[in-house]
């Protein structure tokens, strides 16, 4: 039994192993077939991708080729016409040479004709220079006068002639201009004077307080004096107390002071209370109302002239003009005036109306500091309107209104007449008799001082003078030259309000004796 079974199992054992045996020889066969399959599919994808790439490198080599001939074809065209460029401009330089060659020829021609022209002309002066010299001594022989005074004697003949060609032309130039110029701006002037009202100068250099009875003046002296002398002191103005009934005088030169100076007296002698401590007290608020008083003066005379867009410091030195004069004439009144006039003048010549109200009612905006900061108010105030903004039209007629500078605008001239007609009004201003006679004989003695002058007499205030002139020293037409001159002179060293006139009289005399 045992052997029966040892048998099978060694029939299985080997029946299992050549079973395996087949298996694996089946199993390498077919791999054996997969592995050549798998080759042939490779070389045959190699044989593809080798056609596909020989396909390739044709088409690239192909494009490489087509965009070299065309590269090359345009390289060629350039070339070519670089070529045609170069050679018209070597026929171009050929004929450039040519000309040149024949220039050349023209220029050594032409130096040697001019040689032989200065050469021609060389000779030519000689003999001019000799002929002159034969004229001269022919004429210094004939004359009996030497070169020099030959000279002299002809320069003075024609200064001569050319000074009686220049009064004769003078004159009639300024006759032509009177028809036509003196009569429109006379014109234009009474028109504006016309169209402004204005009244006269009232203001003084004192302020009168009226008290209610005598005995109001021991108390605003005080024990002592010490209510006046702390007065004083606070306000800077001179206290005078008389034997003027019922009243006390207020004296100084500073029209803001005298009214502070004012309004404080009145305001205590109301109260009642007057020591040095309320004095003070009160000083002290009336100088801050003051400031705005001034503010509001500054604003309504802007506002009167129609004048706008003015700096606040402008405004409030326009106030200030408020209380400040001029010969007697209100400053701020007379500010006023002149704006009226430029406005009304510059209309009638078709100027800028608002321009020139603007430069007439800041033209003596200077005199608001000019006891302040040294110069005089029309330099003072072009600075002071440069420093605020203003332009530089309003800047120039300020400072040329009194002719410190040439006046070279339209506006600068309208300044220049309206300040001397708002001054020169009846009553605008008052002038003491001792600066009056002064300036008359002053006046007079600058025209005596011409030559060929016998007598002069100022008339009219010293708004015209009169100048006798001796006929046998200036002759007629000399006359005007003579008046010119003495206007300059009278301009250059007399300060005037308005104009002067200048007139000069020539006597003729015609004497015949009956035998």
């Amino acid at each position: 039994m045992k052997v029966i079974l040892f048998s099978a199992g060694a029939l299985l054992i080997g029946a299992g192993y050549f079973l395996r045996r087949f298996l694996s020889e089946k199993k390498v066969k077919a791999a054996e077939d997969k592995a050549k399959e798998i080759l042939e599919t490779a070389e045959r994808s190699v044989e593809a991708r080798k056609k596909e790439a020989e396909l390739e490198s044709k088409e690239l080599l192909y494009s490489i080729r087509t965009d070299f001939e065309e590269q090359t074809k345009e390289r060629r065209q350039e070339l070519s016409h670089l070529e045609r460029r170069l050679e018209q401009k070597e026929e171009n330089l050929d004929r450039k040479v040519d000309i040149l060659d024949k220039k050349e020829k023209e220029v050594v021609n032409l130096e040697n004709m001019v040689k032989g022209k200065q050469q021609e002309v060389g000779s030519k002066n000689a003999e001019l220079e000799r002929l002159l010299e034969e004229e001269k001594e022919n004429l210094q022989r004939i004359s009996r006068l030497s070169a020099e005074e030959a000279k002299n004697l002809l320069l003075k003949r024609m200064e001569t002639d050319v000074r009686h060609e220049a009064s004769v032309i003078i004159k009639r130039i300024e006759d032509e201009a009177k028809e036509t110029a003196e009569k429109k701006a006379k014109n234009i002037i009474s028109l504006a004077i016309q169209r402004c009202a204005a009244d006269h100068a009232t203001e003084t250099t004192v302020s009168v307080v009226n008290l209610p009875n005598d005995e109001m003046k021991g108390r605003i002296i005080g024990r002592e004096g010490r209510n006046i002398r702390s007065f004083e002191t606070a306000t800077g103005v001179d206290v005078v107390i008389d034997d003027t009934p019922g009243a006390v005088t207020l004296s100084g030169f500073d029209m803001v002071r005298r009214e502070i100076a004012r309004l404080s007296l009145q305001r205590l002698i109301t109260d009642g209370r007057i020591h040095p401590a309320r004095i003070e007290d009160v000083v002290k608020k009336v100088k801050e109302e003051m400031e705005a008083t001034i503010r509001e003066e500054g604003e309504k005379a802007a506002f009167d002239a129609g004048v706008h867009g003015l700096h606040a410091e402008i405004i409030r030195l326009l106030g200030r003009l408020k209380f400040r004069t001029s010969y007697g004439q209100n400053v701020l009144q007379h500010s006023k005036e002149v704006a009226y006039l430029m406005g009304v003048m510059a209309s009638e010549l078709g100027a800028d109306f608002n321009l020139a109200r603007r430069i007439g009612l800041l033209h003596d905006i200077g005199k608001a500091v000019d006891h302040e900061v040294e110069g005089s108010h029309d330099k003072i105030g072009a600075n002071l309107a440069k420093k605020y903004g203003e332009s530089h039209q309003v800047i120039h007629a300020i400072e040329a209104h009194h002719e410190s500078a040439e006046p070279k605008t339209l506006f600068a001239v309208l300044t220049q007449a309206a300040d001397a007609v708002s001054a020169s009004r009846p009553g605008a201003r008052r002038e003491t008799l001792e600066s009056y006679i002064k300036r008359l004989d002053k006046l007079e003695s600058l025209a005596n001082a011409f030559g060929g002058v016998q007598k002069s007499y100022a008339i009219q205030a010293g708004r015209e003078i009169r100048v006798m002139v001796l006929p046998d020293k200036v002759a007629d037409m000399e006359t005007v030259a003579l008046a010119r001159e003495i206007s300059k002179k009278i301009e250059e060293e007399l300060e005037y309000p308005g104009q002067i006139k200048v007139v000069i009289i020539r006597e003729t005399r015609s004497i015949e004796y009956a035998k």
